[in-house]
């Protein structure tokens, strides 16, 4: 069961829904690709499956809806990075998350936020998973990720597996790259997006043990 909420950031709020299944054993914040939102179905199916194995999940919108009018703020990496981190303090000090390990699930775009915020705040985050990231657009940051990362990238998804292979040699911390076979960017071919759940709950399962 999830619960709408809404988060204070400086002066604006951000809305977000926060599902903690019983005996969480960690919660992961969706950071999301440009224009999408909490609504993103394909988020929240992976988040359903995350909650199903005992991960609790908070999905939000990194925009207001009046920002997201603007079509560059979608692009604003430092912004969203600092929406991210104020989150996850949020994360830190509510008292029905804040026991709980922290990782990052970054979409796309979403996922240069994730790593900018890390890089920042390493000790609040145990690992990001990235689908179909673009890591590309944090290159300036990479090398100061001292966490482990995990890149899900589509077989058919050519460019972005460059970018990410390119990304990771400029990282000196633990990195791994999974190909989902078959998958386009968007991971809408049957059983892929299943494909990156799994990874993912494999992933998080090991990181974010005690």
């Amino acid at each position: 069961m999830e619960e709408i909420i809404h988060i204070k950031v400086n002066n604006v709020t951000l809305d977000g829904k926060l599902g903690i299944p019983e005996n969480a054993q960690g919660i992961v914040i969706f950071s999301h690709g440009s224009g999408s939102s909490k609504l993103s179905p394909r988020n929240n199916y992976v988040a359903e499956k995350l909650r199903e194995n005992g991960f609790a999940t908070l999905l939000f919108d990194l925009l207001t809806r009046e920002e997201d009018l603007d079509y560059m703020n979608r692009f604003n990496t430092d912004l969203l990075a600092k929406r991210l981190e104020a989150v996850t303090r949020w994360v830190h000090n509510n008292e029905s998350t804040k026991n709980l390990p922290v990782a990052y699930f970054g979409a796309s775009t979403g996922a240069a936020s994730a790593l900018y915020a890390v890089s920042e705040m390493n000790d609040g985050i145990k690992t990001i998973v990235s689908r179909g990231g673009r890591p590309d657009l944090a290159e300036e940051v990479l090398d100061n990720v001292k966490i482990p990362v995990l890149f899900i990238v589509g077989g058919n998804d050519h460019i972005v597996i460059n970018l990410n292979k390119k990304a990771m040699e400029k990282m000196s911390y633990r990195k791994e790259l999974k190909i989902v076979p078959g998958a386009s960017h968007l991971f809408e071919e049957p059983g892929t997006l299943d494909e990156v759940a799994n990874i993912c709950i494999d992933w998080l399962k090991a990181e974010l043990k005690d």
